[in-house]
């Protein structure tokens, strides 16, 4: 049974009130007022002077549970939510495993479940370790990117992105934070630039609760887990005002679904179900045995959630 045995994250010191990147990108003062009173967005951690390759190396090293083990590791995983990232032929990751001594690993991207592919990218690495005659075999999930574009910073009437970064040691199985299950819900009638769509928008943000919470409901009924059985739900953190309707329909305290980092934070891609899992083990939110669940989702649209044993 795949398990996370290691979590590390990487937050630029950086933090930018939501106003000063509104003005950079041409957000509208009705705009950032919904973002900040209806949505809960605060401040944003970005690195305006940082790369790529610096988010990724910063959260390696946030990782000493990787020291001394880098000849076990035999995938390096990049959960990316943008399609492209850098211009060709510039290759970050590839760059990354050879300064870090991970050469024998295997080393490729995961995309096109935009901000879901964090999910996708942790049941891809236990798939591919599964199949390891080594047991002591690891993969390295990485999730964390730019917002180099104006479409890479902001969703339109729903999020504002940061530059925080994750990663995640996984094994093939083991005590800690054993998946459980793992549910994904596509619905490509929403694929298409929302910013330039208003009808394809509305639909979109009219369906999402309902779809999301089908994708947790598919998680649960995998994992053979009722509602009441979870302590946490970590979400994706675009906003709080989602996770506050998803909470009134499915009757489960929102005070359980840790949003904290929607505020302080900022919505960091793929990389906030790690961000939020770090979150709440070092805060000791979660304790042995306890039952969560990872929920994110990405437009194009791919509604995603994870059941794990902590």
């Amino acid at each position: 049974m795949t398990a996370l045995e290691a979590v590390a994250v990487h937050l630029p010191h950086h933090a930018v009130p939501i106003e000063a990147v509104g003005e950079r990108i041409g957000l509208t003062p009705r705009q950032l007022r919904l973002f900040r009173r209806f949505h809960g967005l605060d401040q944003l951690r970005l690195d305006p002077d940082g790369t790529l390759p610096d988010l990724l190396d910063a959260v390696v090293e946030a990782l000493p549970q990787l020291r001394g083990r880098e000849r076990h590791v035999r995938f390096v995983i990049h959960a990316r939510s943008m399609p492209v990232a850098v211009p060709y032929p510039l290759n970050p990751l590839h760059d990354l495993i050879a300064r870090r001594g991970l050469s024998r690993a295997v080393a490729f991207t995961v995309t096109h479940h935009a901000c879901a592919v964090g999910l996708l990218a942790v049941d891809l690495a236990g798939r591919l370790l599964s199949g390891c005659q080594d047991p002591d075999a690891l993969a390295l999930v990485l999730a964390g990117e730019k917002t180099f574009t104006r479409d890479a910073q902001v969703v339109p009437e729903t999020g504002i992105f940061a530059e925080g970064a994750a990663a995640c040691v996984v094994r093939a199985s083991g005590e800690h934070d054993r998946v459980l299950s793992f549910a994904v819900r596509h619905r490509p009638e929403f694929d298409g630039r929302l910013a330039e769509d208003p009808d394809l928008l509305a639909r979109y943000q009219r369906e999402y609760p309902a779809v999301m919470i089908e994708a947790v409901e598919a998680a649960l009924d995998q994992a053979g887990l009722d509602l009441s059985d979870l302590a946490a739900i970590l979400p994706h953190n675009v906003n709080q005002a989602s996770w506050r309707m998803i909470c009134r329909r499915i009757g489960y305290p929102v005070e359980k679904v840790v949003l904290d980092n929607v505020r302080s934070v900022g919505h960091s891609f793929a990389a906030d179900g790690l961000i939020n899992l770090h979150t709440a083990t070092t805060r000791g939110l979660l304790r042995r045995g306890d039952r969560y669940l990872i929920a994110a989702a990405g437009i194009g649209a791919t509604f995603s959630a994870m059941a794990v044993e902590h």
